[in-house]
């Protein structure tokens, strides 16, 4: 069993690797384009159809300009650093948190929950943290709960802000690329003495609608609807470490405790903890009930 040092807190146990490359993300985009192009090559269509520079510039230049009017700057700021989320998975491990939460019930068992105080100063998460001291402080469970309960509404609230840029991003884009479509079938009606160079010219003008359907469906609606889905891992994952708190300062058993926790990792935590248990034998280790 791993013990911790005289006078100094055991390390906490890392609840995430740093993050992970999310295939279902990329492997998604490239399907839905690479269906869409092969779909046109087998209409008998070329890929140079679909490349106008000039309708990418007029779809994603009315559509960011468009959400940069009606988003306030700080939501819009935070929207563009929450995009790496899509793409990079850093949700914490529910199993590690338990675990972490477990080593902390069995120590305020043993010593009391003011043997936590050097313990709470040493962990990584700022929600958790705060919940620590908080107890360890003695304050009233109850408003503890209300403390900590009002800043995971103010996470929800924020990330429901960020999900909702790309959600109005979505809303616009296919609006712009009709204006698009226009201004091309303006410049066509410029040449209708050629009825040749005004097919060409309504094909191209076309090209602008599908820029703005496309990313519209294929980036900025599935991105909000993905921002959501990690914002949801991150409200279970802070209701997981308020609920461990609770439990830590009502003494509940640490093996009552676990079981009461556990409901929180089983989805999808039981393919986390596998590799976890892999990549982080120490970990487990000093995890372990004394």
């Amino acid at each position: 069993m791993a013990t911790a040092e005289k006078g100094k807190p055991a390390k906490a146990a890392k609840a995430s690797s740093g993050g992970k490359i999310d295939l279902a993300t990329i492997a998604g985009l490239v399907v839905a384009v690479g269906g869409i192009l092969t779909g046109l090559l087998m209409e008998g269509g070329k890929i140079q159809d679909v490349k106008q520079v000039t309708a990418a510039i007029i779809v994603l230049g009315g559509t960011i300009g468009a959400v940069m009017v009606t988003t306030p700057q700080s939501i819009l700021a935070s929207a563009v650093r929450r995009l790496v989320s899509v793409f990079v998975d850093k949700s914490p491990n529910p199993a590690l948190i338990i675990d972490e939460l477990i080593r902390y019930a069995t120590k305020a068992r043993k010593e009391g929950i003011v043997a936590l105080e050097q313990d709470a100063e040493a962990i990584q998460d700022p929600f958790l943290r705060k919940a620590m001291n908080l107890a360890v402080d003695g304050t009233d469970l109850q408003q503890l709960r209300k403390m900590m309960e009002l800043e995971i509404s103010l996470i929800e609230h924020a990330g429901e802000a960020e999900a909702k840029v790309y959600e109005a991003a979505g809303g616009y884009a296919p609006t712009v690329g009709i204006i698009g479509a226009v201004l091309g079938l303006i410049q066509v009606m410029k040449n209708l003495a050629d009825i040749e160079e005004v097919g060409k010219g309504i094909a191209v003008a076309f090209v602008a609608t599908v820029y703005g359907v496309g990313v519209s469906n294929l980036f900025f609606l599935p991105v909000g609807q993905k921002l959501k889905g990690r914002l949801h891992q991150v409200v279970q994952t802070k209701e997981l470490m308020l609920e461990g708190v609770i439990g830590i300062v009502e003494g509940l058993n640490p093996k009552l405790l676990r079981t009461k926790l556990e409901p929180y990792a089983a989805s999808g935590a039981k393919v986390k903890q596998k590799a976890a248990a892999k990549q982080q034998p120490a970990a487990k280790a000093v995890g372990a009930e004394t």
